[in-house]
């Protein structure tokens, strides 16, 4: 009773100066001042990358969806046209539904190829024999050589005189690869140079494989499993969440590949438009045709369907964890 009376006479004398009642702090503002209070120090922290998100992520995406609805071409003055831009590109576009097919054959074909064969070189490199540290740090290092190097150098090699042309006159063959007009043939080019650079996903698997407790090896091993029911029932499952992320973060940064304006003709759409993908269509309508609203309208459809893929992503494994 003392103290509930004492904390009263306190709560009063804090609400009066001078005799005269004070106004109540509002809830809202105590509540923003005791978060800041409690953070402050870690958002003085991440405010650089906060800054530099907003004006570099933020801004330029909410930019270009106001774009979208504009026909801008980059001058002073630009006039709305509503929704015309996206049904142009639906509708009208003579090459949108190629390159919107080169890019998803690209995208399904590319991203299992290279999940797939960095999960077994991880794998094998995860094995404890001796100097395999050297195999990790060769099958790495092609990861360190900065991509428009790379384009150049296999650009050389699929050339005509190429290496690999070499190789398939050995046997009567030949190949334009890169130059093809068939866009089977040339983007598929991209998935032999695709596994050049397979060591960066090895990392990531060998970061899962890594963190499985060895006790479930040992305890399978006793009871008489082989490797590949060890590998079957307990690696792979075990990795399953690195698996996910690793589908979800292929298939987005793989939609959003450009690397074919490095090595392909044409500013990077290839001979008769066989290596045009989304984002480098998108690069060429805002760079080269200045057409800003309606590169903008496309990113903004590229945007919507990446989004639908990773929903569909998200929904396939929360059925399946419902199913186990």
């Amino acid at each position: 009773m003392y103290s509930t009376a004492s904390s009263r006479k306190k709560e009063k004398a804090e609400r009066t100066v001078g005799g005269v009642p004070s106004p109540a702090a509002p809830r809202q503002y105590t509540r923003l001042q005791k978060f800041w209070k409690d953070n402050r120090e870690g958002w003085m922290f991440v405010l650089p990358l906060v800054i530099g998100l907003g004006v570099f992520t933020v801004y330029p995406m909410f930019q270009s969806l106001i774009w979208s609805f504009f026909n801008y071409t980059g001058d002073t003055y630009f006039y709305p046209v509503g929704l015309n831009n996206y049904i142009s590109i639906l509708t009208k576009d003579p090459y949108f539904w190629q390159v919107f097919g080169n890019t998803c054959y690209y995208v399904f074909v590319s991203v299992p190829i290279v999940l797939v064969s960095g999960y077994l070189l991880a794998c094998l490199v995860n094995l404890p024999y001796k100097s395999i540290g050297f195999f990790r740090v060769v099958f790495y290092l092609p990861c360190v050589i900065p991509g428009i190097v790379s384009g150049i150098l296999w650009g050389d090699m699929f050339s005509t005189n190429g290496v690999f042309n070499k190789l398939l006159a050995l046997f009567g063959c030949h190949s334009d690869f890169f130059q093809s007009g068939n866009s089977f043939v040339a983007i598929s080019s991209i998935f032999l140079m695709n596994l050049w650079s397979i060591g960066g996903g090895m990392i990531l698997w060998l970061s899962a494989f890594k963190a499985i407790p060895a006790q479930l090896y040992e305890a399978a091993q006793i009871d008489g499993a082989g490797r590949f029911a060890r590998f079957w029932h307990i690696t792979i499952p075990q990795s399953a969440p690195m698996i996910f992320f690793n589908i979800v973060t292929m298939l987005i940064g793989t939609f959003q590949y450009n690397g074919t304006l490095v090595f392909a003709s044409n500013n990077g759409e290839g001979y008769r438009n066989a290596m045009n993908m989304f984002a480098v269509y998108i690069y060429n309508q805002a760079f080269r045709a200045s057409k800003w609203g309606y590169a903008s309208a496309l990113s903004w459809l590229l945007l919507i369907f990446v989004g639908i893929v990773t929903g569909i992503m998200f929904w396939l494994r929360s059925r399946i964890m419902k199913e186990d």
